[in-house]
């Protein structure tokens, strides 16, 4: 067998995405490329790695023992690399990602001064939604995701960032009785909701339903940006993260309702499954934040602990 890295990488990606035009994604190759290589390291096996039925690609039972094998082969080339910039005083590896939208607002600062401090690190992040995020812990498909609800499908060990507080907000000069009471003011405006899945959808219902509201009319989109334009645009009222609003609040183009029972407040939280075994690079990035997690959010979320 002549089999290369570079094709063990290939197809253990197939295996994980199952698809080629996935994997050759989130390699940055072309689908011709991956195609090729899986051509190639298939030919050095007498059994099947994969099957096609109709357009899609399945891993037989022999290809998933070899993508497991794969697996472990790169994590010990990685660790190899690791050990030997290490020796030299680097750190080296790749931290992989997965975040829900509205964590953009949080996760690149917690990122910063490490990825400065330690330049053979590579990052992929990928910015997704809840589902989406879940199922990459499910398949331990990166080394942790940032969520503000745990994922009750999975035992996960987690790692504390950030408050998170969600807020009744609209554009001034809308029209809004002169109450703090829930059921009076959203029984009268069109609410805006998120898709159905995403924590701030949930942590919405459970408020509404808590205080026995009847929404008067609801309109969804399908991000926290659509929501906040909508809100700005006068279409009506949400129930938003403040992460997302600071410039809004800043700059006076949205106000903030005071509430009984509002804010609902949440926790940012990094998550990984229990009992995964970390690279060295997500060993040094957790020692990190440890260290410097308090700095982060003196310097860069001091506005949104006053609120």
């Amino acid at each position: 067998m002549n089999y290369t890295l570079n094709q063990l990488q290939i197809f253990l990606k197939i295996a994980q995405t199952k698809s080629v035009t996935k994997a050759s994604e989130e390699l940055h190759l072309t689908q011709p490329a991956v195609s090729i290589q899986l051509k190639n390291f298939q030919a050095q096996f007498d059994l099947p790695l994969t099957e096609v039925i109709g357009r899609k690609i399945y891993i037989t039972d022999f290809g998933k023992e070899i993508a497991k094998t794969a697996e472990i082969i790169l994590e010990g080339v990685e660790k190899i690399k690791a050990k030997n910039l290490a020796f030299q005083g680097k750190v080296y590896g790749k931290l992989t990602i997965s975040i829900v939208s509205t964590a953009k607002y949080v996760m690149p600062y917690f990122l910063a001064r490490f990825m400065r401090t330690f330049p053979d690190v590579e990052l992929e992040m990928h910015v997704t939604n809840k589902s989406s995020v879940v199922s990459d812990l499910e398949n331990n498909l990166v080394d942790f995701s940032l969520v503000s609800l745990m994922p009750d499908t999975i035992n996960l060990e987690r790692f504390d960032l950030l408050g998170n507080r969600l807020y009744l907000v609209v554009k001034p000069g809308l029209e809004i009785p002169k109450t703090n009471d829930a059921k009076k003011i959203l029984e009268q405006l069109p609410l805006l909701y998120r898709e159905l899945g995403s924590a701030t959808r949930l942590s919405m219902e459970k408020y509404i339903k808590t205080k026995n509201i009847s929404i008067a009319k609801k309109i969804e989109l399908t991000s926290n940006e659509a929501i906040k334009q909508a809100v700005l645009a006068g279409m009506g009222c949400s129930i938003m993260p403040l992460i997302g609003i600071k410039d809004e609040l800043l700059h006076g183009s949205l106000n903030i309702v005071p509430l009984e029972g509002l804010p609902i407040e949440t926790q940012w939280s990094l998550v990984w499954p229990s009992g995964k075994k970390h690279s060295p690079v997500v060993e040094k990035y957790l020692e990190f934040l440890s260290e410097e997690k308090d700095r982060i959010i003196k310097n860069h979320f001091s506005w949104h602990e006053a609120y």
